[in-house]
């Protein structure tokens, strides 16, 4: 029978290997990363003089340095603010971001003291009675961050002065956004220089003489001319739009983005309209047709024919009477049935200048009038006039007059307040301002117009106005226009506009858009024509003069909200006296307890053998600088499932197990 025997290791032999093995390599063998080391380890030793201190303001030197250069940054702060409040930020561009680097510093700085002394509170809390080992996880959190802050204040039910501690470190998450709140940029618009804008007093255009056959001629003022006609056969000009508004019409000078401009007074062009349906009546009267489409114009009356119409007459049971509104009832003739669907009637005749009804209806005290007229239109278009339907009847004014305006310039956005008009109402009594004669000549055969008197309006010691030939050749515009009337010839054909009938031929139109038929507001857009022609004689080079104003420019400004520094400097005084409370209280057990503060140190040197904890800490409560010392040379590794090994170091933290030299059961 063979026998089998297992020999066991000698149990010296085993733990020699097992620490050959676990141990971390000796202080020569690392020698290679010192140098990395002699920065910080200078520093360490340099700090634990001051910590090992028997002086109580050396041991909190750093702590007290770090709330020192706090308290400096903050009143660095507000010296700052003092010098910016109420200042342009262009002054010290720099300002802020010195405020906002020395905010941080104070934030960073005011932390310290404030973690040291929660940690030092941490030894502290485990003298005297005891106390549970969660406790000191909880603690060390504390002095690392708000988490543990918050965990801590639950564990002491803020009845701790480590709560405090506590409380600033939570607080002071919210510093930064104290400091960011306590400047504000409020833009302030700031004079930056002259603006300006033009005004016309006297009316002056450039216009060279028009000669037909040797005959000097009336012309058509050329800068009014393309306005005016938009106006008479289409809806007029719009303002351009810019930003949330509009551009001026006007020649402006605005260097930045705001203008302003005091009130002043401008020549321009006013209108009014008045409602006249009153002098209109109904009837169905046999009279001249001078109304219908295929007409000839002056100088051909004597060819039109007479007719039946129903509509609506001015001057009904007179020699005199006008037709504005209705049909023709006559048959058998190329204008039977046609409409007449709108009538613009000068009060002024065209070009013989004879007054109807003196002149003007309800604006006979407005001096030098540019044109007055009467226009009646249907209210529904055809079928409104063969029905019979009362037409709207207005009689509209356009004169000079001497506007005070207000004027601002926003953004490229342009508004105009008229805050007053003047008007020469000196015209009762006034003789008729017109003279006129028929030319006769082998070449031309025409009238020879003549407007006697200047436009003059006296406005606080200015004479307002425009001569009598300029005045001529704005009233010419209208005289286009005036008269004209707009016919159908039945409700399905094409609406057809007859003008200018100073000339003996056919004129004739298709409008797209009727401005003088409703839905449209005729009073609406005679003042946009008015404002249209005021924008044009205040553009005139030859004219206007500038009026200056103000150029305001956006400037930023530093506006300090002090109640915002109440937060920083409140915290300030409560990080003060928790270090000085913790100081105090570590004083009193310094001979039991030590001034550790967040040092890992402690926990790791009593986890040593007790022979090694003495090399450390002469009496277990001191950090000495020997101790500091020899740490630096000294060398461990943990292991997890045995602890630390030292270095050099012969014995073992845990005892080795000595198996017998026995077999095991079941072995011969």
């Amino acid at each position: 029978m063979s026998t089998r025997a297992r020999v066991a290791k000698d149990p010296s032999t085993h733990l020699e290997a097992l620490q050959e093995d676990e141990a971390p390599p000796s202080y020569p063998a690392s020698q290679q990363e010192k140098s990395k080391l002699d920065i910080p380890q200078r520093l360490e030793r340099r700090l634990a003089r001051l910590n090992t201190s028997d002086n109580l303001f050396k041991r909190w030197a750093v702590e007290g340095i770090s709330w020192t250069v706090s308290a400096i940054s903050m009143g660095a702060i507000i010296a700052i603010l003092v010098y910016i409040k109420d200042q342009r930020l262009s002054k010290w561009p720099l300002g802020l971001t010195a405020i906002t680097v020395l905010s941080k510093l104070a934030a960073a700085t005011l932390i310290i003291p404030t973690s040291e002394a929660i940690g030092q509170l941490k030894w502290n809390w485990f003298h005297g009675t005891s106390k549970e080992m969660f406790d000191f996880e909880i603690f060390d959190k504390a002095s690392r961050g708000p988490w543990g802050s918050v965990m801590l204040l639950l564990r002491t039910k803020g009845r701790s002065l480590a709560a405090l501690g506590a409380i600033l470190t939570l607080l002071m998450l919210a510093i930064d956004t104290f400091f960011q709140q306590v400047v504000d940029l409020p833009e302030r618009w700031i004079l930056q220089g002259p603006s300006s804008i033009t005004r016309v007093v006297w009316y002056q255009p450039r216009l060279t003489n028009l000669y037909r056959a040797g005959v000097n001629m009336v012309q058509d003022d050329q800068d009014l001319l393309p306005i005016t006609q938009q106006f008479f056969y289409d809806n007029g000009t719009h303002p351009i739009a810019s930003g949330n508004g509009s551009r001026a019409d006007v020649p402006t000078s605005c260097p930045t983005s705001n203008c302003t401009w005091p009130p002043y007074q401008t020549l321009g062009i006013c209108s009014a309209c008045e409602d006249v349906s009153s002098i209109l009546t109904h009837a169905c009267l046999a009279s001249t047709i001078d109304w219908t489409a295929n007409l000839t114009g002056t100088g051909t009356e004597s060819t039109y024919p007479n007719g039946t119409m129903c509509g609506y007459f001015i001057n009904a049971t007179s020699d005199h009477l006008v037709f504005m509104s209705g049909y023709n009832t006559d048959s058998n003739v190329l204008y039977a049935g046609e409409a007449l669907l709108m009538r613009a009637l000068p009060l002024v005749t065209n070009p013989d200048k004879r007054p109807l009804f003196g002149g003007s209806i309800h604006f006979k005290n407005i001096r030098n009038p540019i044109s007055d007229f009467i226009i009646v239109s249907a209210p529904g278009g055809p079928e409104s006039v063969y029905r019979n339907e009362t037409p709207v009847a207005k009689e509209c004014v356009v004169s000079w007059c001497v506007k005070t305006l207000k004027s601002s310039y926003f953004w490229g956005s342009y508004e105009e307040e008229v805050i007053d008009t003047f008007l020469n109402t000196t015209a009762l009594g006034a003789p008729f301002p017109w003279v006129t004669s028929l030319y006769e000549s082998p070449e031309l055969h025409g009238t020879d117009i003549t407007y006697l008197e200047n436009v003059t309006i006296d406005v606080s010691s200015l004479h307002y106005g425009t001569s009598n030939e300029s005045h001529s050749h704005v009233i010419s515009l209208f005289d286009d226009f005036l008269p004209s009337f707009t016919t159908v010839a039945n409700t399905s054909a094409e609406q057809l506009t007859r003008f200018r009938f100073y000339s003996a031929k056919n004129f004739r139109r298709i409008l797209d858009v009727n401005p003088w038929l409703p839905p449209n507001n005729i009073t609406h857009h005679m003042e946009r024509l008015a404002t249209a022609m005021t924008n044009v004689i205040r553009s005139s080079t030859s004219s206007n003069k500038e009026v200056f104003g103000d150029a305001y420019g956006i400037e930023v400004y530093v506006k300090v909200q002090w109640a915002w520094l109440a937060f920083p400097l409140a915290l300030l005084l409560l990080s003060a006296i928790f270090l000085v409370a913790t100081m105090v209280k570590s004083a009193r057990d310094r001979g039991e307890v030590g001034v550790w503060k967040t040092s890992a140190m402690p926990t790791l040197i009593y986890s040593l053998p007790k022979d090694l904890q003495g090399t450390f800490s002469s009496n277990t409560s001191t950090w000495t600088t020997a101790g500091r010392a020899g740490a630096q040379k000294t060398r461990i590794k943990l292991l997890p499932s045995k602890g630390w090994r030292v270095s050099g170091h012969q014995s073992a933290p845990t005892t080795p197990v000595l198996r017998t030299n026995q077999a095991p059961p079941a072995w011969i």
